[in-house]
């Protein structure tokens, strides 16, 4: 499967509220296709959670990446969010090298389409919970820089070497 490029900030793309997905793509090969080429991407950049604007298409799809398995929601909707919110660092695919602090509702319930067309409901809490609020943001255009606090830009360390040995 080939590794789907990765959209950064500013791109408007990322920018764009995403449409629904029609279900009765669902089945199709190119749509099947495109969902593997997503958790393939996701896996390979070291993600949690992907979503289609991402990757240049403008679709309500998500890809999460747990220990147990890859979750892919189609036209994901969270119903619910517990009142009690906390405070994480928070990065992105597509904003490298930022982190930051962002609040978000500890447990949440959404409801979305599994690669198959079925409906179903999760209940996430934690980091779960979190991925799924960040990724849902990414179908709205909301990046996380957008609601973070304490916003910090990770730069690689420079070695230097003298003699062949590392200082």
């Amino acid at each position: 499967m080939p590794i789907l490029k990765i959209i950064t900030n500013p791109n408007q793309l990322l920018r764009k509220k995403s449409e629904k997905i029609n279900l009765r793509e669902i089945g199709s090969k190119k749509f099947k296709k495109f969902c593997s080429a997503m958790v393939e991407t996701m896996i390979k950049k070291d993600g949690i959670g992907l979503a289609a604007p991402q990757v240049g298409k403008n679709i309500r799809l998500i890809v999460i990446n747990t220990k147990e398995e890859k979750i892919i929601m189609v036209n994901p909707e969270i119903l619910k969010r517990s009142i009690l919110k906390e405070w994480k660092e928070e990065g992105c695919l597509s904003v490298p090298d930022i982190f930051g602090l962002v609040k978000r509702s500890k447990k949440i319930t959404c409801l979305y389409y599994d690669s198959a067309g079925i409906k179903k409901k999760i209940k996430g809490e934690g980091l779960l919970a979190r991925v799924i609020q960040h990724e849902v943001d990414h179908l709205d255009g909301i990046l996380f820089i957008d609601k973070a606090k304490e916003i910090k830009k990770i730069t690689s360390e420079k070695f230097e070497f003298e003699n062949g040995k590392q200082n």
